[in-house]
Order: C-alpha cells, then structure tokens, then sequence
C-alpha cells in the first residue's frame, strides 16, 4: 500500500491511497495527516496499511489533476515542524564510495583515494550487516535539519546565495514517529532529494555539516510494510526540455553495505531522538551523484527520481534563495 497527502481545492488537507493503477487516488475518511493516522495506528496497536483499508472512502480524484495543480504534500510532516527531525547517512551503498572518491579526487588529486569516506566505506563492506540480535559497525551520520527544510514533490528547492553548487541526492528515505514509551516506529519509506553542496564538502570533509544545511524533499509517496531488496530506477537532471544526465538508482539492502536496522540502531540510540511524538526522515544514502560525473546542475534544472517500486517520481525545480548579506547579531 501507497499513501499520499494532499491539499484539496478548498485548501483542506486530506490522505489518500494510490490505486493500483497508479492514476487515481482514493481518499480516506477522517483522515488529514499521516502523522495522526500513525499516532491512532500506536494507540491501537494496529498496522498502518490496516488502520488505512480500514478508512478507505468512496471518492476517488485524478492523481494526474493533483500533480498538475501542485497538490502533493511530503508523505510526512509534524503539526510542529521543530519537532520533524531531518537526518541522513552517507557511504552506506556499493557505488557510494567511487562516487564519492571520483568528487575528493576532483578536487585534491590522486591522494583523495585512502580519504576518511573510503575508510568509512570500507567498514560497512565488513561490518555494515551484522546478524540478527548483534550491533555492526558505525555509519557515517549528519544532521540535515527540521521540518521547516523539507519542501513537497513538484516544489521549488532553492540553492542559498553563498552556496558553491547545489546538487541532487537521490535517496531512500525512512519515515518514523515516537509512540508515547519513547519506542520508534517506522510509518514506511520514501524517495527523498537530499539536495546539497558538493563543491563545498570537496573542499574539505570537515565541510560536510555546512554541505548539508539545505532544503531537501520528500515523496510523494509513503510505501507501507517492508522495502524491497533490490529497488532500481533513474535519477536526472532535466534543462529545457532535454535530459543533460541519467543515471541508474540502485538501492535496497541488496545493494548497501549497511543493514536498515543497523542504520536505525545508531540514529535512534540517541535518547534525544526517542522524544514521545517527535517524528523523523532519516535518509540512507546515494548511490550515484551527477556531481561526480563532472555535471553542474543550473538554476532551473528539474531534478527527477524515478523509482518505480516507490511510486511516481519525486521532481523539484532548483532555484536561487535570496542573498541575506552578512547576518549580524544584535545584542540585547
């Protein structure tokens, strides 16, 4: 089962299932958010997909018009958006690494190739996947933001004015929200556009965290129960009417060095990530970076993720934020 959100013609908020079809959307009844479906889901100690058939209405409206009128919400957000945390891992997949490699290589030489990510990388290969009931190794991890940096499907993601470059990284993504014991509880997975800055971290990887201080987006669409293995699709970049880059999407545990619950062990060991009612996004890292193929992505470039497996694709438009000058602190 897929869900979405919505904003109906008279600005109300609504979820919907996608039918099998994927053309249509079948609403749900007394339901406005995923997040308070998920809560009522923990409170009756019920799955999701069940809760959700066990609302599933009689309207159904044209995914197709949704789309077009700009509609779609992320398949996640938090009536408190200081309290949906954005977070994410990197190196965690097979290609990450070259990727990642082929972008310090760029910019530092040959030498680039023994850097801390290889390391990094290298560790999950040989201890990413423990066995069940055991802890694997450590994953990269950072922090990207709060709800307020998440923008919806077919939105405008804006690259700051200070910013070197601004680039797609496509992405799954795990949803969770914190039943009232402090237990987490993962709602579903999604595509995600972690959208950052690699000619900033090139410079140095102790410019990670300033790299990821970006918008990202999510969806649009929530896929319930267990992620397939092995999930394949396309990313692009979209100028005009012309592709300028493909590349294959592969992603799955079939295809990562690092176990998804190896992944949730090391965010969620963090009492402060265990707040009752907090909700998350945490992404499990690429795959494949245009950036590393030597493409600088412009103002106006469409970003497309192309996950069959997860829906219908995840498109932003990348613009250009306003220059705020030098912020200065006042006292008081």
């Amino acid at each position: 089962m897929r869900l979405v959100q919505i904003i109906q013609p008279d600005r109300s908020r609504r979820v919907a299932i996608v039918d099998d079809d994927g053309n249509r959307l079948t609403l749900l009844d007394r339901v406005d958010t995923v997040y308070g479906l998920a809560q009522e889901a923990i409170a009756g100690s019920l799955a999701l997909a069940t809760l959700a058939g066990a609302r599933t209405g009689k309207e159904r409206i044209s995914y197709d018009q949704v789309v077009a009128e700009r509609r779609l919400l992320p398949p996640l957000d938090h009536p408190e958006p200081a309290r949906f945390w954005i977070t994410g891992t990197g190196l965690t997949h097979i290609g990450s690494a070259a990727a990642r490699d082929k972008m310090h290589v760029a910019e530092h030489g040959d030498m680039a190739t023994m850097t801390d990510s290889m390391k990094i990388f290298r560790m999950g290969i040989e201890g990413g996947k423990p066995k069940p009931g055991e802890v694997g190794v450590v994953p990269e991890w950072f922090f990207k933001g709060v709800g307020t940096c998440v923008v919806a499907p077919e939105a405008s993601i804006a690259t700051p004015a200070f910013a070197l470059a601004g680039g797609e990284e496509p992405e799954i993504v795990g949803l969770y929200v914190i039943a009232p014991d402090g237990s987490p509880c993962r709602i579903g997975y999604c595509l995600g556009n972690e959208f950052s800055d690699h000619v900033t971290e090139a410079q140095n990887y102790l410019y990670l965290a300033h790299s990821k201080l970006r918008q990202c987006s999510l969806g649009p669409e929530l896929l319930l129960g267990e992620l397939p293995p092995d999930v394949r699709g396309q990313s692009r970049i979209v100028r005009g009417n012309e592709i300028i880059w493909q590349g294959e999407f592969l992603s799955g545990e079939a295809n990562m060095s690092h176990a998804i619950r190896n992944l949730e062990h090391y965010h969620f060991r963090y009492s402060m990530f265990r707040r009752p009612g907090d909700a998350h996004a945490y992404y499990f890292g690429a795959a494949i970076l245009s950036s590393a193929e030597g493409v600088k992505a412009r103002i106006g470039d469409r970003f497309e993720i192309d996950v069959p497996a997860l829906g219908r694709p995840l498109r932003n438009t990348m613009v250009a934020e306003a220059d705020p000058g030098i912020v200065t602190v006042r006292p008081l």
